[in-house]
């Protein structure tokens, strides 16, 4: 009871725009997690093949990342608010058409568009956080920020998945429950504008008095002074980016694919994939929430590279084992560990850039790493198809777990004298 009181307490004090971005993205995310978990279902059922699921994740990724880099440098120059609310109101309509049709051109068509449209949410959260919080509550912020997201998607997820077994029980069709099941995903998605609107712009005295630059001898939060000159900038930015395409390469061969890899090796029903992705969501939050003490024991860099490592036996169990519990379990701490040093490695980027290049530093790490998601789906298909639902999943999950380990070591050897060097003991950096 203390512990609520005081979150409700914290909550009261944070600022309108965060409470009001916060109700935002808990509705946006919704929506976006119904469609995480039925849509490839939904294609599958229209009578699809694997490929086209391949093709669809595919082509909306490429979209999603061709917006990053533009929708950031619009971001660092103009209304952020604006972005997000169009974004919002895109996005949603987009959802809803993806409910009802059914053609290939439709699917194809759609896909692009719903990806054109998610950069806008994807780019500018964090750089909108970030222009709304003080320096002090900034690792906090962004901590709650990643819960309430992965929380969103719980309910979306979970809820998705009961309410199209419960039509289905009642005598609808599968494809009609789906698409009933998606049309409300799509309306959540699209309520999100609403909040939003009553944000405010931030102007460049307000964004500075939430920013106060630190003492030149003090570092910031992750570790290292804000760098000062444009090289330096986009230096740092390259790095993180690089590490983020060698994740992306991974997380595209398994990530977009779960829910089939259960129903398909598994013969599991559709809410319990619902519950079994939501589960894994809710075990992420709690990683989360012992991030920042892991940070505080071995520091920012330590910790994003521990996470990751930690998660590759799970990765692999996952990837060999035929017997449902034992894929679940792995599965579920694999999600956890290996999502618990996004906070991290976003705060540490947030941190090290200034101000009016967070947008674009945020977009191309997003870029690098949906480049990579984009790339993999056909390859994630063939090789299902060609090796068949034991030995396809399995290869593709080694695939990702030799990219992980290598993305792990390069980010170790970017940023570990940077950190390592100059990070206080005990000083608290997470997203």
């Amino acid at each position: 009871m203390g512990l609520i009181h005081q979150s409700a307490k914290e909550m009261r004090s944070w600022p309108r725009n965060i409470k009001l971005f916060f109700l935002a993205n808990v509705l946006y995310q919704i929506g976006t997690g119904m469609f995480s978990v039925l849509y490839n279902l939904y294609i599958q059922s229209l009578g699809y093949n694997d490929s086209m699921n391949g093709t669809v994740v595919s082509i909306q990724s490429l979209a999603t990342a061709l917006m990053f880099i533009p929708i950031g440098l619009i971001g660092d120059r103009g209304s952020r608010k604006r972005i997000l609310v169009l974004g919002a109101l895109l996005s949603g309509a987009g959802l809803i058409a993806r409910s009802f049709l059914e053609s290939e051109f439709s699917l194809l068509g759609l896909a692009i568009y719903t990806g054109l449209f998610a950069s806008f949410f994807q780019v500018l959260a964090i750089p909108f956080l970030a222009e709304n919080t003080a320096k002090s509550a900034r690792m906090r912020i962004f901590s709650i920020h990643a819960s309430l997201v992965l929380a969103s998607q719980v309910l979306g997820s979970m809820g998705g998945g009961f309410l199209a077994d419960a039509l289905q029980a009642f005598g609808i069709n599968k494809v009609g429950s789906l698409k009933t099941a998606l049309f409300i995903g799509g309306l959540a998605t699209f309520a999100a504008f609403i909040p939003l609107l009553f944000t405010t712009d931030k102007n460049a005295e307000d964004a500075q008095s939430t920013d106060t630059p630190l003492p030149d001898h003090q570092p910031a939060q992750s570790g290292v002074a804000v760098n000062t000159s444009r090289l330096g900038d986009f230096k740092i930015i390259g790095q993180f980016a690089l590490a983020q395409l060698l994740i992306g390469l991974g997380s595209g061969l398994v990530v977009p694919y779960l829910n089939l890899y259960f129903t398909n090796r598994f013969s599991v029903s559709l809410s319990a994939v619902g519950i079994l992705i939501s589960l894994g969501q809710v075990m992420t939050i709690v990683s989360m929430l012992i991030g920042p003490t892991l940070v505080n024991r071995v520091g920012a860099v330590r910790a994003v590279v521990l996470f990751q490592v930690l998660s590759l036996p799970f990765l692999l169990l996952t990837g060999f084992t035929n017997v449902l519990i034992i894929a679940s379990v792995g599965f579920l701490f694999r999600q956890a560990l290996m999502n618990a040093a996004n906070p991290i490695q976003s705060s540490i980027l947030i941190d090290r850039v200034p101000d009016h290049r967070r947008g674009i530093a945020n977009s191309v790490t997003q870029t690098a790493f949906m480049l990579g998601w984009a790339t993999m789906g056909p390859v994630q298909s063939t090789l299902v198809t060609t090796y068949g639902n034991y030995w396809g999943y399995a290869i593709t999950f080694c695939i990702t777990g030799t990219l992980y380990v290598v993305s792990s070591f390069l980010y170790y050897r970017m940023f570990r004298e940077q950190k390592d060097n100059n990070l206080p003991s005990g000083t608290p950096t997470t997203l």
